[in-house]
């Protein structure tokens, strides 16, 4: 059982996830402003679920506002489609979105995939080239600095390294990291991909290679 947060000005759609996940046993509080949410009680939330057009505060705002405060994953439910929209919520820390209407095994999908990855331990280190994966640690290196990474993006780093050399589709990327295959993976991986690559540029390295009409893989 998880403590889930649902933030959205539309009580209709906060009772919709609530049903659907107080039927998995999750405890869900639901709350139509940001302003309720205080980065101290976010602190108890397990999971955020995170409307972007709201009248006060949007959720993209707030995510960017809390992302170093809280530590559970954010996603954020939304409306919005434009490309650019989505690069920035991925960008300020949100580790997916749901796309409004959405279902209830949709939702219930993510969500689960999303608890189950934050589950996940592990216990050595791995290295190839000039960077380190601390799987116990969850954390990429370079050399001996520590690379500034989201969870989801730690997340592709660490499977695309773990089996460095290997092509992997979006698809598989995405089912592999959060454990779930919807409409809209394809467009999540992707961007979290040009996230990974601009901050890994800062190094001087490429080490994720784009095999045209099929995928990504690390370099060996």
């Amino acid at each position: 059982m998880a403590t889930i947060f649902a933030i959205d000005d539309d009580e209709k759609i906060l009772a919709f996830i609530k049903t659907a996940l107080l039927r998995e046993g999750h405890q869900v509080e639901t709350f139509t402003s940001t302003k309720a949410v205080t980065a101290e009680k976010a602190k108890f939330a397990d999971l955020i679920l995170l409307d972007v057009m709201m009248p006060e505060e949007d959720g993209f705002e707030y995510c960017q506002r809390m992302r170093n405060l809280v530590d559970c994953p954010i996603l954020f439910v939304t409306a919005k489609t434009e490309e650019s929209a989505l690069i920035h919520g991925l960008g300020i820390g949100g580790d997916d979105y749901i796309r409004k209407p959405f279902s209830v095994s949709e939702l219930r999908a993510r969500v689960s995939a999303h608890l189950r990855r934050e589950s996940r331990g592990h216990t050595h280190v791995l290295r190839i080239g000039n960077f380190s994966l601390d799987l116990a640690g969850k954390k990429l290196f370079h050399d001996s600095v520590e690379i500034s990474l989201t969870k989801s993006e730690y997340l592709i780093c660490a499977h695309l390294l773990e089996a460095a050399g290997q092509v992997f589709s979006k698809a598989q990327l995405y089912e592999a990291v959060f454990g779930y295959a919807g409409s809209s993976d394809d467009s999540v991986i992707v961007e979290h991909i040009k996230n990974i690559r601009a901050k890994l540029k800062d190094y001087q390295e490429d080490p994720i290679e784009t095999v045209w009409g099929i995928g990504y893989r690390w370099r060996k």
